[in-house]
C-alpha cells in the first residue's frame, strides 16, 4: 500500500514539473517529463509494484537470489581456472608432453627456402626456370617441419 502511494506521489510531482515546463514554452521537454512521470502509475496499475514489494520482503526470494549468486560465482570461477590452463592432471600431462614434443630443434631454425632459394641474384646471371617440382617446395618444407 505504501509503495503505491509513493509511486502516485512521484507521478503527481512529475506531472507538476511537466506543467511548469510547458508554461515556459518548452513543450518537447514537458512531453518527455510527462512520459517519465506516468511510468510509476503504470507500474502500479499493472501490479508490478505489488509483486516487487512482495519479492523484496520474501525470505524465499532472497534465498533464490543467493542461490543464483552462488551459481554465477561457480560459473565464473570455473571459467577463470579453465583460462589459466588448469584442468585435470591427465590434461596437464598431455599438454606438457605436447610442449616437449613441439620444442624447437636446432635444425628447425634453418630457413626452409629450398635449393637456391636464399641466394641473391648475381648481375648478368640468368634466372633459373621453375620446374614443376619447385612450385610447392616451400610448402612441403613447412609441412615437413610441422610433421604433417
Amino acid at each position: 500500500m505504501i509503495a503505491e502511494t509513493i509511486c502516485s506521489a512521484v507521478s503527481a510531482a512529475g506531472l507538476g514539473i511537466a506543467a511548469i515546463t510547458a508554461y515556459r514554452r518548452r513543450f518537447l521537454a514537458a512531453a518527455r517529463i510527462a512520459a517519465y512521470a506516468l511510468v510509476p502509475v503504470a507500474l502500479v496499475m499493472t501490479g508490478l509494484v505489488q509483486w516487487a514489494a512482495d519479492t523484496a520482503f520474501s525470505p524465499v526470494a532472497w534465498a533464490g537470489f543467493g542461490v543464483l549468486a552462488v551459481s554465477w560465482l561457480l560459473f565464473m570461477t570455473t571459467r577463470a581456472v579453465e583460462r589459466r590452463g588448469g584442468g585435470t592432471r591427465k590434461e596437464r600431462r598431455a599438454a606438457a608432453k605436447a610442449a616437449k614434443r613441439d620444442a624447437v630443434e636446432p635444425a628447425a631454425s634453418a630457413p626452409s627456402l629450398g635449393p637456391g632459394g636464399g641466394q641473391v641474384a648475381q648481375p648478368g646471371a640468368k634466372p633459373r626456370a621453375a620446374g614443376s617440382g619447385d612450385d610447392f617446395s616451400d610448402i612441403e618444407a613447412i609441412l615437413k617441419k610441422h610433421g604433417i
